[in-house]
């Protein structure tokens, strides 16, 4: 199989990670992979398996006028072309809206080319922009596909795009997490005697991190032995700061950075907690319960309704609900016995959302979707037997 991956970069974030772990997966297999990004390789941060071809546009950054910006976009549009061309690949995959836009129109010149798009948001939370909400719109018919990593996302694009096809694929949640550079152990940040809640996030407004900072400070008293950690890098980092300082919980509460040996974090902490206003699939959450950390989060639009089983392996509170995350976190914090069964289901996730499974997921994909660029009247007759059962 010879397959293309086109992401915006390969920088810290969780479609970057998916990406990646997905293409490591299929080159230890035998596949010819070939990662393409705007962005240039001086951004990326997961390691790559060294089967794995690497192409950058350096096409990234802000265009100030509609002229400019036309004419980068064309400068992508011929790039991708001409890499299509070049790599000649069974099917092209793109991660994210404005990648699966420049894939459809690209690989209208191609059809030998299998060309699959791929939400990684639930999209009326980040909206484009007029102009990209409608070549979202008119070019998603183009592709063979457009996968969603969840039910709701994928409603949300056949109701308002030309998908031809809609298929849902969660993230896989990798265990255990491969590591790298830069590296942070906990025994540099706080002492290993005390219990851990553990969040991990970009520090972004959408992660509601002064929100867990505040909560936190209504229950650091109560948990006296019991630290927060912020695992991330961002723009709310000196709120953030400001906040822990002026309420005195800078002792307590530590935001250490961007690190890349999450999973021994995971490993060592006593409880999970995300407070995001919104995701698309959540992996650090994932990935926490199949490293067996119990999880409290708020059951934002979209993704931890279908993590968390309630009450099984954490708890989910209603999004913004700062008073239920209190009394949520309160009372897992408080017993070790809860929190020892939620975190002994946690586990599960090792097996639900494996790279193995969702691997798969996506090759059952890949194959019908070329089953159905060489025969055009495949997905009708698949509609039909599916409207005939």
């Amino acid at each position: 199989m010879r397959l293309l991956m086109f992401i915006s970069s390969l920088a810290c974030g969780g479609a970057e990670r998916v990406t990646t772990n997905l293409a490591n997966h299929w080159a230890a297999r035998g596949w010819e992979i070939t990662i393409v990004t705007l962005a240039s390789t001086s951004t990326d941060f997961y390691k790559l398996h060294p089967g794995i071809k690497r192409v950058a546009f350096e096409l990234t950054g802000d265009s100030h006028t509609m002229l400019a910006r036309l004419s980068r976009n064309m400068r992508r549009l011929k790039k991708m072309r001409r890499t299509l061309r070049e790599i000649q690949p069974d099917v092209a995959l793109a991660m994210m809206s404005n990648a699966n836009v420049i894939l459809a129109l690209a690989a209208r010149r191609f059809p030998n080319v299998c060309a699959i798009g791929s939400e990684r948001t639930f999209p009326p939370q980040l909206p484009l922009g007029a102009i990209l909400e409608a070549l979202r719109h008119k070019t998603y018919g183009q592709l063979a596909a457009v996968v969603a990593l969840t039910q709701e996302c994928a409603h949300w694009i056949g109701a308002h795009t030309s998908a031809r096809r809609v298929s849902v694929i969660p993230n896989p949640a990798c265990w255990p997490l491969p590591e790298h550079v830069p590296k942070k152990y906990r025994s540099e940040v706080c002492a290993p005697e005390r219990q851990l809640l553990l969040a991990v996030g970009r520090l972004n407004k959408e992660k509601n991190f002064e929100l867990l900072v505040e909560v936190f400070s209504h229950l650091a008293q109560k948990h006296p032995d019991w630290d927060l950690v912020i695992l991330g890098e961002g723009p709310e980092r000196q709120v953030l700061e400001a906040q822990l300082k002026a309420k005195g919980l800078d002792k307590r509460v530590f935001l250490p950075g961007r690190i890349g040996n999450v999973g021994e974090w995971y490993q060592q902490a006593d409880l999970y907690v995300m407070t995001s206003d919104f995701e698309g699939f959540p992996n650090t959450l994932a990935e926490a319960l199949a490293h067996g950390l119990a999880a409290v989060s708020f059951d934002c639009d979209t993704g931890p309704r279908d993590i968390i089983r309630h009450g099984v392996d954490g708890l989910l509170v209603a999004p913004g609900d700062a008073p239920g995350l209190r009394s949520a976190l309160d009372q897992i914090m408080g017993d070790s016995q809860l929190r020892n069964r939620l975190a002994s289901r946690a586990v599960d996730a090792r097996e639900r959302f494996s790279i193995e499974k969702i691997a798969n997921m996506w090759e059952i994909l890949f194959d019908q979707c070329m089953h159905q660029n060489a025969d055009p009247g495949y997905l009708a007759d698949q509609n039909h037997r599916i409207n005939d059962r």
